[in-house]
């Protein structure tokens, strides 16, 4: 075989192979990914045992520690509806009331229990207009 066309084949196979790892990946990487759902879309829809990522804002007074164990409720932005979440793990500094959130969980029973290590607190936006009192 020609030596030129033994390089052409050789770069046609190789870039037909990077192409096929490149759709396997993009595959991958959407078919894996989930939406993150508010309270009240979990407390109509969510199935047992299945995981969901939860996002919201954690309810004024709710935050009650037992031991290892951090108990508190996820409200929607709105208010309308809240559930609540019993979560072991680890939790960010900057965890508190009114903080919004993103926790995967579970359904069980009439709480939703937090995957280990997946709370991440959203940080307030340094852009967000601040209130200003009139003196």
């Amino acid at each position: 075989m020609d030596p030129a066309r033994k390089r052409r084949v050789r770069l046609i196979v190789a870039l037909s192979a990077a192409v096929l790892l490149a759709s396997a990946l993009v595959y991958t990487s959407f078919s894996a990914s989930s939406e993150a759902r508010s309270p009240s879309q979990l407390l109509a829809s969510a199935a047992p045992g299945r995981s969901y990522q939860l996002t919201g804002k954690v309810v004024d007074g709710s935050i009650v520690r037992d031991g290892t164990t951090l108990n508190f409720k996820v409200r929607d932005r709105n208010g309308n509806a809240a559930v609540p979440i019993r979560y072991t793990g680890a939790v960010a500094d900057t965890f508190r009331d009114g903080r919004e959130v993103i926790v995967t969980v579970r359904r069980e029973g009439g709480t939703f229990v937090g995957e280990k290590d997946s709370l991440v607190t959203k940080c307030p936006s340094k852009f967000q207009a601040q209130k200003t009192t009139n003196t």
